[in-house]
């Protein structure tokens, strides 16, 4: 070999080594950064806006709080007397609690809502496409009907035998009442107003 093509080997051999390190390189820097890439932020807990009656506290996961604090699920949630609140999830359901209640609520990013009432009153709303389910510790009280606006209330108070329940209409008119207080739960419902229906009562003791 004339040593004009003995240096172009030589240039060329040294051409390819120096591709083939880079590549090398490349790989190893992407496996490195693969693996110091920080995991992916999981997406923060949906959560509620609580508005209550005269902006006066009631108490949340053994908190006071008063109207715009944040409510998120698996909250617990007790009102004192002649104090009920609204926890609205936008304009898709909201959950109105009488005054002496006890509840723990779940809810998820489409508005679908699950409240476990232990005693007094709450109401569900909902629009189409969104369930709402009232339990209590005989079972399911009560579901809306997602394939329309829904309208769900149950009342229990402390000591009843079972729990009062009105589905209504999706115009408001009481469709289907249990319990001895049908036409107070149906008025109440037809109203708006059936979670403050018990205002200014104390059915049940201030202890759970």
């Amino acid at each position: 070999m004339n040593p004009r093509h003995k240096r172009t080997a030589i240039v060329f051999a040294l051409l390819i080594a120096l591709a083939v390190t880079h590549f090398n390189l490349g790989i190893s820097f992407a496996r490195s950064e693969a693996l110091t890439e920080p995991p992916t932020p999981e997406p923060p807990p949906i959560t509620a806006i609580l508005t209550t009656k005269g902006n006066r506290p009631i108490t949340v996961n053994g908190a006071q709080v008063m109207s715009g604090a944040t409510i998120v699920a698996g909250s617990i949630i007790e009102t004192p007397d002649l104090v009920g609140g609204t926890i609205s999830l936008g304009a898709l359901s909201n959950l109105e609690i009488g005054p002496n209640t006890k509840l723990s609520i779940d809810f998820d990013e489409n508005g679908n809502m699950r409240v476990n009432l232990v005693r007094g009153c709450a109401t569900v709303r909902t629009k189409q496409n969104v369930l709402g389910q009232v339990d209590t510790v005989q079972g399911v009280a009560g579901k809306t009907d997602p394939k329309r606006k829904g309208f769900l209330s149950v009342c229990f108070p402390l000591g009843a035998a079972a729990p009062i329940v009105t589905v209504a209409e999706a115009a408001g008119a009481a469709a289907a009442t249990t319990g001895s207080l049908a036409g107070i739960i149906a008025a109440g419902a037809a109203a708006g107003t059936l979670p403050f229906a018990f205002r200014g009562s104390n059915p049940s003791p201030s202890t759970p």
